[in-house]
């Protein structure tokens, strides 16, 4: 299976403002972005496309589907970005920084109040790759996903451990690819 990871473009919201499971429209920029996002479309023959049910992501997906010929979007909640809880559409500057300087350390393992650990990200993105994977062996799959999910997927594949997925750029609009043969996984690129 050829999996393609696509991050969505840029949301409308302000820098410096963390979010995550916040349900974000696109920024003003989409059609732009858009337009640059279908030259690396081109090369890419799908059977199936999945999306997170965010709308920064759906948004994306319905118009890669219109230009790709498909029909069909399945939404995968499993493809959402990191529920950061009581921190979501917090300005980080407002954060208790002893807080964020304790999940930033340890985030893998730590959750902040309300939201979920990385790690647990990680299990649910995990379990979308297990079974894509073997529905969809020696097909071509898009989901149109978040650069937390991505870089948890990428370092499932090199069997990386997750406390180094953060350094790890994942651009807006960018295209990542895993390659799954035999059940041995490969990175075809990352951030193109």
């Amino acid at each position: 299976m050829d999996l393609y990871l696509i991050r969505h473009t840029r949301p409308q919201v302000l820098d410096g403002v963390c979010y995550g499971h916040a349900d974000i429209d696109v920024a003003p920029s989409f059609n732009e972005e858009f337009e640059v996002l279908k030259n690396k479309l081109n090369a890419i023959t799908s059977t199936e496309i999945f999306s997170s049910p965010l709308q920064r992501c759906l948004k994306l997906a319905h118009a890669s589907a219109t230009h790709l010929n498909s029909t069909t979007v399945m939404q995968d909640s499993r493809l959402m970005e990191l529920n950061f809880g009581d921190w979501e559409l917090q300005p980080w500057s407002d954060i208790p920084q002893g807080i964020v300087g304790e999940w930033t350390e340890a985030h893998i393992r730590h959750t902040p109040p309300n939201g979920e650990s990385y790690q647990d990200l990680h299990l649910r993105a995990k379990s979308f790759l297990e079974e894509i994977s073997e529905k969809h062996e020696g097909e071509t799959v898009i989901a149109f996903t978040h650069a937390g999910v991505i870089r948890a997927l990428v370092a499932e594949a090199l069997n990386l451990p997750l406390i180094h997925a953060v350094r790890l750029q994942i651009d807006y609009g960018s295209v990542s690819k895993i390659v799954i043969k035999d059940k041995v996984s490969q990175i075809g690129f990352v951030n193109r």
